[in-house]
């Protein structure tokens, strides 16, 4: 998994991601798990880019999340 931004820049864009989307984060998890199984962080970025027309800084804040959620999931 690809370090994103510091912790305190990450908080802040999930914080902003509805605002700027119109969509709570939770829902965007939900299109992350439900959409296509990319093995990359940078492909999974580049598909909510391109499908979703999301902000790059945006896309990187969803995957990065999602990918922390799914990690403590699994060890959790």
């Amino acid at each position: 998994m690809s370090q994103v931004f510091s912790e305190e820049t990450h908080r802040n864009l999930l914080a902003r991601i509805p605002h700027c989307t119109g969509r709570e984060v939770s829902d965007w998890l939900r299109t992350v798990e439900d959409g296509p199984c990319f093995l990359r962080f940078e492909e999974k970025v580049s598909w909510l880019r391109g499908e979703h027309n999301l902000a790059y800084g945006h896309a990187k804040a969803i995957i990065h999340e999602y990918d922390l959620r799914r990690a403590a999931r699994r060890f959790g």
